[in-house]
């Protein structure tokens, strides 16, 4: 049996192209079998550990706390907002960092919303930490929602940090000790002037079948070739970090922590975008870990690779896939249902794939190799009815293949979801070197084959299931360790 471990990622190029797997895809759909799986290959470009750029400009951190929270005039008028921004523009395009660092005891910033332009990278020292403003009214955007409040949509509120152009990223310097720099967005405190902190409208938002308006922490938007490297996101209101409508983004050595019970925390969310890698990082938050979105534009080439998700909703894809996700390797990722201080997860899932029609689309061409879960309910989920909602736009999944997956210590009643659509929507699943320990299953609607697997889908209205006689390609079930979470 394969152990996990974590290598440095040295990616060469695919060894099939995207066409050719997708064409293999094809052929296996038109002849109706499982067993014609072929195999993503993920990330297209040559991926390598980032490094540091060298500095521009550095600022030296003039506050303290022990708390989160800082003087009223501060908490007000975030003191580090304009001296940020202004170093950020001063080095635009200039492939520098602005370096964020502790002067003594002094080992915190406080800011308001910032943009990070073309060509920079806004750099956190190790020990430092840049908190972000509890001031509503400091992230309003231009909708008509307004920040702060519940309402029937989210829109109310720009994020913390936007990087809004290509060659920019933000990074954490990591000592000798592990520790490295901090984004801290402050979600279990109390938004200013009210008694109400941002993850409690996210959850009276739930309990009411309403949406929060509370800001993403990171987002970035058309950031071509971007970098999210040994940084600690901590805490975040909303989504820690959503990569929308760009090519090429590489997150490494990222430490996401935010309690289980924290709602719509989701950890790294690429959308509507290609060439990404998610490596070599921890993740604990109240919703997905990673959930791979195609709502408003096509989402391909994604490999997710070498990660430990704590008390997440799983590493999902979804819900939106309404202009396809296509070629997505998970490989070597360990999934644990409760975060590191026994929260479990609120919607406790392993290797998900969600959508719903108004939501659906083609999800294909998707690879799990070597994943460990312990402590989880639903092991696999293949979920095209995730919401109750109507509307065109079906979801249909092709040529997923599972190479490699081991369960411990699963929860009472867990079991996994395998479903497609309708007779006219089939999934198709491969199943090889699989070994649950719960292995019950609902089932309906999907082609299903299976080597040395003890979960065996055979009934259900129109599933059809096939025992190969040899795998698609190589494999084992993994040897599972669990590690815990980091000290940041």
């Amino acid at each position: 049996m394969r152990r996990i471990t974590l290598p440095p990622i040295r990616r060469s190029a695919p060894r099939i192209s995207v066409l050719a797997a997708a064409a293999l895809a094809i052929s296996g759909l038109m002849t109706g079998g499982a067993h014609a799986a072929s195999v993503a290959t993920g990330d297209s470009r040559s991926v390598h550990e980032p490094s540091l750029p060298s500095v521009c400009q550095q600022l030296s951190a003039n506050l303290a706390t022990s708390n989160e929270q800082f003087s009223s005039s501060a908490e007000a008028s975030p003191p580090d907002t304009s001296r940020i921004q202004s170093a950020l523009n001063a080095c635009k395009s200039s492939g520098k960092s602005v370096e964020l660092k502790s002067s003594g005891g002094n080992t915190a910033f406080l800011s308001a919303p910032l943009t990070v332009p073309t060509g920079v990278y806004l750099v956190i020292d190790s020990g430092t930490t840049l908190y972000a403003s509890r001031v509503a009214s400091q992230y309003q955007s231009s909708s008509s929602d307004k920040c702060g409040t519940i309402s029937s949509s989210d829109n109310g509120c720009n994020p913390f940090i936007k990087v809004s152009g290509a060659n920019a990223g933000i990074e954490g310097v990591r000592s000798s000790s592990g520790s490295q720099g901090t984004i801290d967005g402050r979600g279990g405190q109390t938004v200013y002037g009210t008694s109400t902190t941002w993850w409690q409208l996210g959850t009276t938002a739930g309990n009411e079948g309403k949406k929060q308006n509370d800001p993403r922490l990171i987002i970035f938007q058309g950031a071509d070739n971007a970098t999210l490297y040994n940084i600690n996101l901590v805490n975040s209101a909303f989504f820690h970090v959503t990569y929308k409508s760009g090519n090429g983004f590489t997150a490494w050595g990222v430490r996401i922590k935010t309690p289980a019970t924290a709602r719509n925390t989701d950890g790294i969310d690429p959308d509507a975008a290609t060439n990404i890698t998610v490596a070599n990082s921890y993740i604990q938050d109240g919703d997905d870990g990673i959930a791979i979105k195609g709502g408003s534009g096509a989402a391909s080439n994604i490999t997710i690779e070498n990660n430990h998700f704590y008390g997440t909703h799983g590493i999902s894809i979804g819900s939106e896939t309404n202009d396809g996700v296509t070629n997505v390797l998970v490989q070597n990722n360990t999934v644990q249902g409760s975060d590191s201080s026994g929260n479990v997860s609120t919607l406790n899932s392993g290797l998900r794939i969600k959508s719903y029609p108004g939501k659906g689309g083609t999800v294909s061409t998707v690879t799990y190799t070597n994943t460990c879960e312990t402590g989880v309910s639903h092991l696999i989920e293949l979920n095209p009815r995730y919401s109750s909602s109507s509307g065109s736009g079906t979801p249909e999944f092709t040529n997923i293949l599972v190479n490699g997956l081991k369960s411990v210590s699963s929860v009472s009643g867990a079991q996994s979801i395998i479903e497609g659509y309708d007779s006219s929507h089939i999934t198709g699943l491969t199943l090889q070197y699989v070994s649950l320990d719960k292995t019950a299953y609902t089932a309906a609607y999907a082609n299903v084959g299976v080597y040395n697997s003890n979960l065996n889908p055979s009934s259900g209205s129109g599933v059809h299931l096939t025992q190969l006689s040899s795998p698609v390609t190589s494999g084992s079930v993994p040897s599972c360790s669990f590690p815990g979470y980091p000290s940041l």
